[in-house]
């Protein structure tokens, strides 16, 4: 199912494995973004009621 890629396939497989990392550490760095504005937001909305 490989292609041959010759003399590049170094090259080639490099690339698509810096690829792949880079996209796993946006994914997770996304994720964990995420949560930590989740939290910020409900300690925000929580402050906010006791105020009221």
């Amino acid at each position: 199912m490989m292609p041959e890629l010759g003399k590049y396939a170094v090259s080639v497989l490099s690339a698509y494995g810096a690829t792949a990392v880079l996209l796993i550490v946006l994914v997770a760095a996304t994720l964990l973004r995420g949560r930590r504005v989740r939290a910020e937001m409900q300690r925000t909305e929580a402050k906010g009621h006791k105020d009221a």
